[in-house]
């Protein structure tokens, strides 16, 4: 936790300097499209969608907060495609023909990005990936290191399940197969639970990374292996983990299930014991870097010092993207206190509801 710490104070003192140091470029008016040079002021916004609750809650509020932070006059074109491509395609074409210089995007489908931004290159249009690493050739990528994540994710479920792992049975319930970080989290998670459980005896992917979906699913896997025909259940986030919780209270199953995104209902599941664990991912440095590139690349300033990895895209065919990736930890009633509630992302009150008042009592939140 200390190294942990000590990267966010380091963190917030970059940003700090360089909110005291940025200045905004003056050239050209908002909208303007005008001439070569193109909007100077305006900077797109495209997140994929919303069912997730960090999107609007936090990606959103701390991207344009920092963006008017760095650059009082610019201004943040947002959409949400809502889990559609073709949507987020019109979206993208929109900003490009109004004169965009700058769209930050993290993509519905990370394959389908490829002609748009290889058209966007060619119109002088920089793209930064967010948290998705999108296809083409991207100026910049932040996110995490997801296979990294995938791994927490065994490692946090073989530890649920302990002295047990060995012989354990295990569920996965895989996110959406067209969002690149999804086969990621899979490939991580098996590389740890491939060898420290017995089996994982029922896979599936779920589109659009849908609670229903894996709520049905996972009660396909019930009826398929009999309730006690496995002892712990992988969930890729925390959205369908409240799905698969449901599904196995209706048969009054009790097995470990894990999740990622430290998202409010999943923090509650914990403390009350019908979800083991979470992964929480720092969203703030991650969203204030994306802001903070996206205002360089506006004002045609270098961004090295703030992407200092290079990575490939999933299907290879671009390299050396420009990239900065965050890590990510385990979250489990003994630490939601020492990481959530002590980093502010959700206060003591916001978790500690009527409903959750003596869990939160008896895991020593106050």
């Amino acid at each position: 936790m200390n190294a942990m710490t000590r990267r966010i104070v380091i963190g917030t003192a970059a940003v700090s300097m360089a909110l005291s140091v940025a200045a905004c470029g003056k050239a050209g008016d908002s909208d303007s499209g005008n001439g070569g040079g193109g909007d100077s002021k305006t900077i797109g916004l495209l997140l994929p969608e919303n069912k997730t609750t960090r999107y609007e809650t936090f990606d959103r509020p701390i991207i344009e907060a920092k963006i008017k932070a760095l650059c009082s006059d610019c201004e943040v074109k947002y959409n949400n495609a809502a889990q559609d491509t073709e949507t987020q395609k019109k979206q993208f074409d929109a900003l490009v023909t109004q004169g965009v210089k700058v769209i930050i995007l993290d993509s519905v489908d990370y394959k389908a990005t490829k002609s748009w931004v290889q058209q966007a290159e060619k119109d002088g249009v920089k793209v930064v990936a967010y948290d998705r690493l999108a296809e083409g050739p991207i100026s910049a990528y932040v996110s995490y290191d997801n296979e990294k994540i995938g791994r927490l994710q065994g490692e946090g479920l073989v530890a649920a399940l302990g002295d047990k792992a060995k012989e354990a049975n295990v569920v996965m319930i895989n996110g959406s197969p067209t969002d690149p970080n999804a086969p990621l989290f899979k490939k991580g998670a098996h590389s740890v639970l491939d060898s420290g459980v017995k089996k994982v005896v029922y896979e599936q992917d779920i589109p659009d990374w849908s609670p229903d979906e894996a709520n049905k699913k996972m009660g396909a896997a019930i009826d398929s292996l009999g309730k006690g025909g496995f002892q712990g259940v992988y969930s890729a986030n925390d959205g369908m983990a409240g799905g698969i919780i449901t599904a196995l209270s209706k048969q009054g199953i009790k097995v470990p299930v894990g999740g990622q995104d430290a998202e409010l209902a999943g923090l509650q599941r914990i403390l009350t014991g019908d979800q083991s664990f979470t992964i929480y991912k720092q969203i703030k440095p991650e969203a204030e870097t994306t802001a903070e590139i996206a205002v360089k690349l506006l004002k045609g300033e270098k961004i090295d010092d703030l992407v200092p990895t290079k990575v490939t895209s999933l299907t290879g065919e671009f390299s050396d993207i420009p990239a900065k990736l965050y890590d990510a930890q385990v979250v489990t009633k003994d630490n939601i206190a020492s990481t959530i509630i002590a980093d502010g992302v959700y206060k003591a009150a916001d978790i500690c509801t009527a409903e959750y008042k003596a869990a939160c009592e008896a895991a020593g939140i106050k």
